[in-house]
């Protein structure tokens, strides 16, 4: 399963900051929103990604507060991607090693979504199941073998 199956299935639907916004409005998206990232976009291109590990330790280092940080001041400015023909085998690894819940997904520099964990765990869970479901269907429909005219069937 690659990238590009998890953003078929997750939509098209992409939260975006600029650097220059102040980190409260960001905040404040991504709590309208219920969503644990934003990429941070410039000129068209993505610059960094904020996420709620980011604001956690913002609120942490300043007794609770924001203040006027920027986006930019608090911002991975170098987030880890994957591109859409990137296998689910090889995000798995990345995401785990790096501690990253979201990462942004790039096609040359063009920004084509983000993944979280979650949907690759999701992902993941969903294959299985259905290779489950193939599995015991194939299981119950296994055809039954003739016995020969000196065997004797055991029920």
């Amino acid at each position: 399963m690659k990238v590009s199956d998890i953003l078929r299935v997750k939509g098209g639907t992409l939260y975006t900051c600029t650097p220059d916004e102040t980190l409260d409005q960001a905040v404040q998206t991504m709590s309208e929103f219920d969503i644990g990232s934003l990429a941070v976009m410039e000129y068209g291109e993505l610059v960094g990604m904020l996420t709620f590990r980011e604001v956690i330790h913002t609120l942490a280092k300043n007794g609770g507060t924001l203040g006027t940080r920027t986006v930019r001041t608090v911002m991975d400015d170098h987030p880890m991607s994957c591109t859409p023909q990137t296998e689910l085998d090889q995000v798995r690894p990345m995401m785990l090693e790096k501690h990253t819940r979201y990462m942004p997904v790039m096609d040359n520099k063009m920004l084509m979504g983000v993944i979280s964990f979650y949907d690759v765990a999701k992902a993941v869970v969903d294959s299985q199941n259905f290779e489950n479901k193939m599995l015991k269907a194939y299981i119950r429909d296994w055809p039954e073998e003739e016995s020969s005219p000196n065997e004797t069937q055991v029920p």
